[in-house]
């Protein structure tokens, strides 16, 4: 999450000349759409908003539109340049919220506002979440996203406007009951565990997102994809239905987990692979936890248990002599 930067010019001038100043703008972009899985590379980040189209013209636009708001919110508000902006940091959980509105509200123009004062809220939240975790040396995560998304979500039925094109939508489960594991729910469930980060459930979108992330760094692509699999392997151990395994819902969690815990936040080590394996394993377990109890509202699993799980599991580094926080 950290690029090279140039130093300040001391005559207070920009250190770049304004047509290569113009084109970092336009990549913080793709960097904020890397950046939900930690990741400051454009490179990346295009490949992701690739499979976003991929995934349906609705996820790539709403998806950008909401990335675009966030960072020009924090932009206009005075959200440092150097340290936030210009590594994607204050645009990634705009494209969750882009994305994950559009799922669950469908495409429309009410849907587009929606989204724009969603996504202006979330900066806020953002800017606030970062004063209120800075002292516990935790960082925001994907918490704002999960909290502008849930309450969307649990209050749109009470507008009609903005519910009218909800068309709402059954686990894989519930057409495929069961609990035997496939070879197809096993390799497709895979990589649809790192699509699912961005709500992607068919198995050659995960797979776009997973070349992103090894054109990122072969490590952060093999952990992405072992962090899927053990989410999967850890559902399918507890007797979760094999389809919603197969979809990648017990997946994405692990993902993001099994991503902050090594290497990203906690400083690489052999008892750091193990720390965020069990991270991983225990994202996944969460998930029907924290689902089940939002369901009763009407909101959903989203990165909850990624978010709560990780905060925890920073916290207590400090507590353990053989781990150590990254950077």
């Amino acid at each position: 999450m950290v690029s090279a930067s140039a130093s300040p010019d001391p005559s207070g001038q920009s250190p770049h000349p304004p047509e290569k100043r113009g084109a970092e703008d336009l990549l913080t972009i793709p960097k904020g759409v890397a950046q939900v899985d930690f990741q400051s590379n454009p490179w990346t980040g295009l490949i992701f908003i690739l499979a976003l189209f991929v995934g349906g013209w609705q996820f790539g636009v709403f998806g950008l539109l909401s990335t675009v708001v966030a960072t020009l919110t924090a932009y206009l508000l005075g959200v440092s340049w150097k340290d936030r902006i210009s590594l994607g940091l204050e645009g990634f959980c705009g494209t969750l919220i882009g994305v994950s509105l559009v799922l669950y509200l469908d495409v429309g123009w009410m849907t587009v506002l929606v989204v724009i004062l969603s996504a202006i809220a979330g900066s806020v939240l953002t800017s606030a979440m970062n004063v209120w975790l800075t002292p516990y040396n935790l960082p925001t995560f994907t918490a704002p996203f999960c909290v502008i998304t849930t309450a969307v979500v649990v209050a749109a039925p009470a507008y009609a406007r903005v519910w009218s094109h909800h068309a709402g939508a059954a686990p894989p489960s519930a057409s495929a009951p069961g609990t035997e594991m496939t070879w197809k729910y096993l390799w497709q469930g895979t990589f649809n565990g790192v699509g699912q980060v961005f709500f992607q459930d068919m198995w050659y979108v995960g797979l776009i997102f997973l070349i992103g992330l090894f054109v990122a760094g072969w490590m952060t692509g093999l952990v992405a994809l072992v962090s899927s699999l053990v989410g999967l392997l850890t559902g399918w151990v507890l007797g979760v239905q094999a389809a919603d395994l197969g979809a990648g819902l017990y997946g994405y969690n692990s993902v993001l987990t099994g991503l902050a815990l090594f290497g990203i936040f906690v400083a690489l080590s052999p008892v750091a692979g193990v720390y965020a394996l069990i991270g991983a394993v225990a994202a996944a377990a969460a998930t029907a936890t924290i689902g089940n109890l939002l369901q009763v509202a009407g909101g959903h699993t989203l990165t909850w248990p990624f978010v709560l799980v990780t905060w925890v599991f920073l916290l207590a580094v400090p507590m353990f002599r053989k781990l150590r926080r990254a950077g």
